[in-house]
């Protein structure tokens, strides 16, 4: 069974997987413009909440994703960071005067996840070290 996991991925479900990651990412950015816009605007909840719904249901997802492919970006700096953004967002309860300072820290946090150089992005806070995980589907 072990051999079965080193096995690579067919051209077809990579693409099929590669294909399904992005378009949930795009859908995660819809979601985090509409509502973030909303927020950082203040505008009446009715008029973004549906875009709340989509980032929320979309960011639960990929981060399933990534845990089910690899449970050590759990421990990685992008698991850790994007745990911190969910605990942001629980403040939003707590803080309800810094609704735009939180939206746009939680923002820049998803900027060095997604964009930072693969050493900070793989870094595991248990191992203090870079640690490699299994190959990703970019997308």
């Amino acid at each position: 069974m072990n051999q079965k996991k080193n096995l690579p991925v067919s051209d077809r479900r990579f693409w099929i997987e590669r294909i399904s990651k992005t378009a949930l990412r795009a859908l995660h950015i819809i979601g985090v413009v509409g509502s973030g816009g909303g927020i950082i605007f203040n505008l009446e909840l009715s008029l973004w909440l549906n875009y709340w719904l989509v980032a929320i249901i979309s960011g639960v997802l990929l981060m399933s994703w990534e845990i089910i492919r690899d449970w050590r970006w759990l421990i990685q700096l992008k698991g850790v960071l994007t745990l911190l953004k969910v605990i942001l967002l629980g403040f939003f309860i707590q803080i309800s005067q810094c609704h735009s300072e939180l939206v746009i820290f939680i923002i820049l946090l998803s900027v060095i996840v997604s964009h930072g150089p693969a050493g900070l992005r793989h870094y595991s806070i248990v191992h203090r070290k870079v640690i490699q995980s299994k190959k990703e589907i970019k997308g």
